[in-house]
């Protein structure tokens, strides 16, 4: 029997009797630089089938543990935001796409938590008004989010901002590179968290499979720090990692973004 393209090749589970929904989200619309964001979330899908499910400190494979239902894509805009709100009540994990999704599924979440922090991991700052003509652009997230209400956005491994940027900073809120202080992360980010992670914010060396890639950012292991202290420090109400472009031929690279998603489902039901 073909093993099923679900995250980790796991049976088919109901989402409404799920606790984690993977969403795959193949939108690309404005990438400005390196192309094939699209095929992230199917080449995410691929790679999870080979993680092994087993973790050393837990009791049983993960899927044992942890109800996790994929469901079918959306990649058109204008459904994003009510394919999430759909889930709103689970863990929802979204896998991109292009960064500029996330405004989409933060808006059912901000309804829900009015106070809800944004903890943002990225290369760049992503907060310029407009980019090409577009307000929508994938530079423009993070002041989407500002304009929809949220007013905690904690940045971290940030190498690239624009001086047109700066205005709607806050500074004491970005860690520079892969320069950070996990506990200082936590303070400045409310009770209720949203995480997006741009594949961007990975150091090039372990992540060149991406649009805008990036010298000095974190690694892997930092990763995994930070993900960790979030998800079990924090109300961390759902996540989304973007801007992942598969380079044909090397599956590492979507292998270590389908290997953070197995584990941050780890680090916040299994304690």
């Amino acid at each position: 029997m073909a093993t099923p393209l679900n995250f980790l090749g796991i049976p088919e589970v109901e989402p409404r009797l799920a606790e984690v929904v993977i969403l795959p989200v193949p939108f690309e619309e404005t990438t400005s630089y390196g192309q094939g964001t699209r095929r992230g979330p199917q080449a995410i899908l691929e790679a999870s089938r080979q993680v092994e499910l087993f973790e050393p400190d837990y009791p049983d494979e993960l899927q044992n543990l942890v109800k996790i239902a994929t469901v079918p894509a959306v990649a058109e805009k204008r459904q994003i935001a009510s394919r999430a709100g759909e889930y709103r009540d689970k863990f929802l994990i979204s896998l991109g796409g292009e960064h500029a999704i996330t405004p989409e599924l933060v808006k059912p979440f901000l309804k829900k938590y009015p106070r809800l922090s944004v903890l943002q991991v990225d290369a760049h700052t992503d907060m310029r008004d407009e980019w090409e003509g577009r307000k929508d652009s994938h530079a423009c997230t993070m002041r989407r989010l500002q304009e929809m209400g949220v007013t905690k956005i904690v940045q971290v491994g940030i190498r690239n901002t624009a001086k047109e940027e700066q205005r709607y900073l806050k500074k004491e809120n970005i860690f520079w590179g892969n320069k950070f202080d996990v506990e200082k992360v936590l303070q400045r980010l409310g009770d209720d968290v949203y995480l997006t992670f741009d594949v961007d914010g990975l150091d090039i060396s372990i992540m060149p499979a991406t649009g805008t890639p990036e010298p000095g950012g974190l690694s892997y292991e930092q990763a995994e720090e930070l993900l960790k202290a979030v998800a079990r420090r924090k109300n961390l109400v759902a996540a989304d990692f973007v801007e992942l472009a598969p380079i044909k031929d090397i599956p590492a690279y979507d292998f270590l973004v389908a290997k953070l998603v197995f584990k941050l489902i780890g680090y916040k039901f299994i304690k």
